[in-house]
């Protein structure tokens, strides 16, 4: 039958219009119902999942731990190493889950480890007292189970609970080789290299070297105070970390050169959980080896120094000088210094000691009960730096060898001229009346002196007469302040800049007219020496500064750095720190002086200038002789400068003397006084 109508009017539309219908009632229900599971979930989230939530977060926290880089070498000028760092396989713990795991225990509330971890704990103490006993070496300590579990620190009291445990140093290639392979066996455990600090046997330079100790005693270090503030902050280069077990450098270069002698860490990044511990380690990045530094200091020098100090004690214990022996005189200093570069190639410190004793990590107290007078450096400071017979130190007064500078200041203050003479009766006045007085050495009369024969034959009474009496007349107090002016200019009384940690100034006492008595006697007292404490790098500046002439230079301990590759990222030369104008007249008077007789130095090859001191400094209510002695050669173009002082040693020119005659003689023979180097002539040619 057919259907006759309009279009679309038909049963079938009806039909398809409630299909749609309901396809979009569908969708709608559908999308009303997702909606309402995503509420349901976000609720659960946030109120019932959040704490467990938080604590799975908190337990992807991870922590940097440093592994220690291979420290440079120090070398000496002639590529000797006198301080490198040989690698060492260690071996480290870290206190995974395996070995930590814990539950309550429902007795008394609290948290220990389960069985599981106990077990754990125990069969890797076990086994690597098994590997050590088998595969190390037979020779070195022992390590039982119950000495692994100690160094475990199971109980968190040593470090924290990340903190990889170190078991053991110095593994052989043996145990490394059985680890490595079986590693699987030994949850937690790694095989990490480190190094270990040897120096020269020779024990070059000693105290100027310096030495390593851990970083967990360096709390009193500004240097290392400042490391630890530096880690604290958020950000911060996990390779500039230290490790409380790293070794560090302590006083001298290796202090000075931390930085550049450590190189980089390295570091282990750790998952821990919100109790601390370790759960995995998640990348390793290696440490880069430090720098090398060569010293301005020659080994050959050096030693020649050291030796001569050695000598001349022994010598001065056995022989009379002045009708006595000296057997208080037990310590001995010596710079040598180039005058032109400013290169330090000698700087002895006498006695000294071998620093590999600090390789332990704790020094033996028999061993600190022989070295805590003089591991440091006395040619700097006089802490810790050697004790005479009565206790004196390395800072004394200088005596006579100030006299060079007594008679410039003189000279240039208009106090007298270089053609004036001086009539010395062997006695200087001073004081209101002239009621006080200071005699020559040995009450010698000297006669008419002109200023240059002045500081040849040492006249105590011509500087106080026409230098420190003179110089308060005419500035009355304020002459203390005009003093020290020079006194500067020179490099006494202000740090000679070489760097080294704990140098001292020196100790300017004519700035306490108080204890002199006043100021007149302030300046009396120094004209000739006896006020004003100073190092021996301090006297070898001020011997240098003379030579050249009033240019005060730097004193370089190192001429370069450079990378394990040998690459130079940095070189040292030539430094003015400072500059001072006198009429060249003045200068050729003060070199004319500076031509005291010194025996020890009869039949030297060179014409040099010298001069000779004597300071006087009470100990145990008795008046003691410091013997002083200051050089440079030659007279003209010189090269070496050179400073030496023997506490209790008598007269300078029969104490120091003899020691800088050596050194001379050693600088000659390596680089020559007159630029040739005399190791490198023929003996036939030299004589």
């Amino acid at each position: 039958m057919r259907w006759f109508g309009k279009p679309g009017s038909g049963p079938g539309d009806g039909e398809t219009r409630n299909y749609l219908s309901l396809r979009i009632n569908l969708f709608f229900f559908g999308t009303f119902f997702i909606f309402v599971i995503i509420m349901i979930r976000l609720a659960g989230l946030q109120f019932v999942e959040s704490p467990e939530l938080s604590e799975v977060e908190a337990s992807r926290e991870t922590k940097d731990v440093p592994l220690a880089a291979i420290r440079g070498t120090i070398h000496a000028a002639g590529g000797e190493d006198i301080a490198h760092s040989t690698p060492i396989q260690s071996l480290f713990v870290t206190l995974t889950q395996e070995y930590t795991a814990k539950v309550k225990n429902k007795k008394t509330g609290l948290y220990e480890p389960t069985a599981e971890a106990k077990a754990n704990t125990k069969a890797l103490a076990a086994g690597l007292s098994s590997v050590f006993e088998q595969y190390g070496d037979p020779s070195a300590k022992k390590l039982l189970q119950e000495d692994i579990l100690l160094l475990l620190d199971l109980e968190y009291k040593k470090s924290l609970g990340y903190v990889p445990r170190k078991i053991k140093t110095g593994l052989t290639m043996k145990e490394v080789a059985h680890l490595m392979e079986n590693r699987q066996r030994y949850p937690g455990v790694s095989v990490v290299e480190e190094s270990i600090r040897h120096y020269d046997k020779d024990t070059v330079a000693v105290q100027t070297v310096g030495f390593m100790k851990q970083f967990r005693f360096t709390e009193d270090y500004n240097v290392y105070k400042n490391i630890r503030s530096a880690m604290k902050r958020t950000g911060a280069d996990p390779g500039l970390s230290y490790r409380e077990d790293e070794f560090v450098g302590i006083y001298g270069l290796e202090q000075q050169y931390q930085r550049e002698l450590r190189g980089k860490n390295g570091y282990q990044t750790i998952s821990v959980n919100a109790q601390n511990m370790a759960e995995e380690v998640i990348a390793l990045v290696p440490p880069v080896k430090g720098n090398d530094i060569w010293m301005t200091i020659n080994k050959q020098v050096q030693m020649s120094t050291e030796q001569a100090i050695m000598d001349q004690l022994n010598w001065l214990h056995r022989n009379p000088v002045q009708g006595k022996l000296h057997k208080d005189a037990l310590t001995g200093y010596a710079v040598a210094m180039e005058v032109d570069t400013g290169n330090v190639v000698a700087m002895a410190n006498i006695p000294d000691y071998d620093t590999n004793v600090w390789n332990a990590e704790r020094l033996p107290p028999e061993v600190w009960a022989k070295i805590e007078d003089y591991y440091r450096n006395g040619t700097i400071n006089d802490i810790s730096s050697g004790v005479s017979g009565n206790g004196l130190k390395s800072l004394i007064f200088l005596g006579s060898t100030i006299k060079p500078l007594s008679v410039l200041i003189g000279l240039e203050e208009g106090l007298f001229t270089t053609g004036d003479t001086y009539l010395d009766k062997g006695i200087g006045y001073f004081g209101k009346d002239n009621s006080s007085s200071v005699r020559n050495s040995s009450g010698h009369v000297l006669g008419p002196l002109s200023p240059a024969k002045a500081i040849q034959e040492s006249s105590n009474a011509f500087m106080v007469e026409w230098v420190g009496n003179a110089l308060y007349k005419k500035y009355a107090v304020e002459g203390i302040a005009v003093w020290d002016k020079y006194m500067k200019a020179f490099g006494l009384g202000v740090s000679t800049q070489s760097g080294l940690p704990g140098e001292s100034a020196g100790v300017a006492d004519y700035l306490d007219p108080k204890k002199a008595g006043s100021a007149q006697a302030a300046l009396v007292l120094a004209s000739f020496g006896q006020k004003g404490k100073y190092t021996a790098l301090q006297l070898a500046q001020y011997t240098a500064t003379l030579a050249n002439e009033g240019v005060r230079i730097k004193p370089q301990l190192v001429s370069k750095i450079t990378d394990p590759e040998g690459k130079t990222v940095k070189q040292f030369g030539r430094e003015v720190l400072d500059s001072i104008s006198f009429h060249p007249a003045f200068w050729k008077e003060i070199k004319r002086g500076m031509n005291t007789k010194v025996s020890a130095f009869d039949g030297f090859p060179y014409d040099f200038a010298r001069k000779t001191g004597t300071s006087e400094m009470e100990a145990f209510g008795a008046i003691r002789d410091n013997g002083v002695f200051i050089a440079y050669a030659p007279r003209e173009h010189p090269k070496l400068a050179v400073a030496v002082i023997i506490p209790e040693g008598g007269f300078g020119s029969n104490s120091a003397a003899p020691v800088a005659r050596q050194i001379f003689e050693a600088y000659d023979q390596e680089y020559g006084l007159d630029g040739v180097p005399k190791k490198n002539v023929p003996e036939s040619r030299v004589d």
